[in-house]
């Protein structure tokens, strides 16, 4: 991703359970939120900043925003702060 905020690799093995992914089950929408949002063309879609700055700390990538918007939208988690606290538990969980 270069210059975007680097994320958790998934399949990094760690702690109980042994990878990331052990915590999503396998019928979880939000495998199907992933994979859809990584087959977009995101610069051809008209996301602005697509292609990172080169200067400045860097920022968050868009297909990672995207997915947590559209995760938020199934949900209907309308409040930024609500979406937050969601992404807090689902991470410490």
């Amino acid at each position: 991703m270069g210059r975007f905020v680097e994320v958790a690799d998934r399949d990094q093995a760690s702690f109980l359970p042994a990878c990331l992914e052990d915590y999503v089950d396998a019928d979880n929408p939000v495998r199907i939120i992933d994979a859809f949002v990584d087959e977009l063309e995101l610069a051809e879609l008209g996301f602005a900043r697509v292609q990172p700055a080169s200067t400045g700390r860097p920022g968050y990538a868009p297909s990672t925003m995207l997915k947590l918007y559209v995760y938020g939208y199934l949900h209907q988690l309308t409040s930024s702060r609500k979406l937050e606290r969601e992404a807090v538990y689902l991470s410490s969980t």
